[in-house]
């Protein structure tokens, strides 16, 4: 009896198998088949324009062959792991008959090596060990593994290697391998056919045109993962892709859809004086959060009582030509405290939802991508946001030899001689209200300048969410005048001189500005001897 079934399930995948390859095989030739003659008339004019239609066609056909010789190397390849799954299944009834000691003679062949299986549990392994879909405590920042940023053909890196190009193309090719794998992977995944299966998702297929920008970091034992980022059918709607390479093939993580139509974002800008900086801030803040965006509230911490009547006219004014009226002005007749500010702010929110907290400086540029990155990297209970930005040298070094600086537009390129990756901030970051709250706030013992973003940072690595630290093309510190006050502690004192001294300008800009009078003396020389 048992044999009779056993062999019987053997036959019935069999024949299963065999159907399917036929129809694939057959659907093949028939996409495969020469056009017929009807075009012919494409060709009988001899024009250079109906030569050039026809040269499209031609093209646009040999696209569709080979979008469809994928599309059928992915449906093989789909049959494999059916056929690999029955054949688990297989297994599975063979070794209970082995067990119950009725596995019929001749069957024992049938039996499967354990070694394929023993590797995907591995693999499955590998990933669950990894800092992919949760977060791991971490001893300091030092020991945090940061994320590399990826468009389609530009990597965005803190570890610059060589070339010192914090942006770049991929010297490497192994490199760019790698990453447009990734993007290959995903649009496979996307386009499969187990995708078109949801029906709530309008659009049918991705391209790379598609794809916005990419995470991706290694972990030396355990393999490298990628977050992929792809367009929606509207500007706020995106699919968020993870895939994880355990040094061997990709498995998929997860493939949601992701809305960000709803998420408010909640700015707060702690301030004291800086009447002129204030200004430029909502110049920004009106092309980008009201013009562009639309989902944001700005929350504004001022200290102290002097230049109050100028801030408040600045966002009189911004009400009265555009209407938004999403402000919150909070004053504190106090000492200056940047985490004071921060922490006021944050819970001065009254609102139900649980709102995502953008902390920002007045002396911070930020772009509408940078906002979609915010509300995709940050998670409430699970992920936070802390973005690398990118800060800019001294102007007045970099464009010395012009008659004056560009506008601030053309300023902000991502470039070693323009600007540095800030890997050492730790002030700019996306958390919502309630982890916020959770993990305890600012320490409120610290005054004044420094030290009390490390150590919200920290509480983060001391817990079990997902720090998200990648440097965003989108943000960046606008180079000011720094002045390192007096009475500051010795900890601190240091660290803003060493801030101070590595915003003016990049180490060949400092070494031209050192050795001046050698370079001009020496031009000197190589005039007279020319002459």
């Amino acid at each position: 009896m048992f044999k009779r079934w056993l062999l019987a399930l053997v036959a019935r995948v069999g024949l299963v198998l065999l159907a399917l390859s036929c129809c694939l095989a057959l659907a093949y030739f028939l996409a495969c088949k020469p056009a017929s003659t009807r075009h012919s008339p494409l060709l009988s004019g001899g024009a250079a324009a109906s030569k050039e239609r026809y040269m499209a066609l031609l093209q646009e056909r040999e696209d569709s062959h080979r979008h469809y010789v994928n599309s059928l190397n992915k449906q093989i390849a789909e049959l494999k792991d059916a056929l690999q799954e029955r054949t688990q299944q297989l297994q599975g009834s063979l070794d209970k008959a082995k067990a119950r000691g009725i596995l019929p003679l001749g069957l024992e062949s049938l039996r499967k090596h354990p070694a394929q299986i023993d590797l995907k549990e591995f693999f499955r392994s590998q990933l669950n060990q990894a800092e992919v879909t949760s977060g791991v405590e971490v001893s300091s920042e030092y020991a945090v593994n940061p994320y590399d940023a990826f468009s389609l053909n530009r990597v965005f890196q803190l570890e610059t290697g060589l070339t010192k190009h914090p942006e770049e193309r991929p010297v490497r090719k192994d490199r760019r391998d790698e990453l447009a794998g990734a993007v290959e992977s995903a649009l496979h995944v996307l386009n499969g056919p187990l995708q078109h299966v949801d029906t709530s998702r309008r659009k049918t297929t991705f391209s790379p045109a598609d794809f916005i920008q990419g995470l991706t970091r290694t972990e030396r034992d355990r393999g490298s993962v990628y977050d992929l980022v792809f367009k929606g059918d509207t500007p706020q709607d995106f699919t968020q892709l993870v895939l994880f390479r355990p040094f061997g093939p990709l498995l998929k993580v997860r493939s949601d859809r992701v809305d960000t139509r709803s998420v408010l974002i909640n700015i707060i800008v702690p301030l004291s004086k800086r009447l002129d900086t204030f200004r430029q801030f909502m110049s920004n803040f009106r092309r980008v959060c009201i013009q562009q965006d639309g989902r944001v509230h700005l929350t504004v911490v001022y200290f102290g009582r002097d230049q109050i009547h100028q801030i408040k006219a600045i966002l009189d004014q911004t009400t009265r030509e555009t209407r938004f009226r999403s402000f919150t002005l909070i004053l504190l007749n106090e000492d200056f405290s940047r985490g004071r500010g921060l922490e006021v702010g944050a819970r001065a929110w009254r609102r139900s939802q649980n709102v995502l907290l953008f902390f920002c400086d007045v002396d911070i540029y930020f772009t509408a991508d940078f906002l979609a990155s915010c509300r995709l990297n940050a998670e409430p209970g699970k992920k936070v946001y802390y973005p690398i930005l990118f800060s800019q040298y001294n102007p007045a070094i970099i464009y010395s030899n012009q008659t004056q600086p560009p506008p601030l537009q053309q300023q902000l390129v991502i470039g070693k001689e323009s600007g540095f990756w800030r890997d050492f901030g730790f002030g700019m970051t996306c958390q919502y209200r309630s982890d916020f709250l959770n993990i305890g706030g600012f320490d409120r013992s610290i005054k004044g300048w420094g030290l009390e973003d490390v150590h919200l940072y920290r509480k983060y690595l001391h817990s079990k969410l997902m720090v998200i630290r990648a440097p965003s093309r989108g943000l960046f510190h606008l180079w000011h005048e720094k002045t390192c006050a007096d009475e500051l502690p010795q900890d601190k004192y240091k660290m803003c001189m060493q801030t101070k001294a590595m915003s003016e300008a990049s180490h060949g800009q400092l070494g031209e500005l050192f050795f001046k009078q050698q370079i001009e003396e020496h031009s000197k020389l190589q005039k007279q001897k020319s002459t």
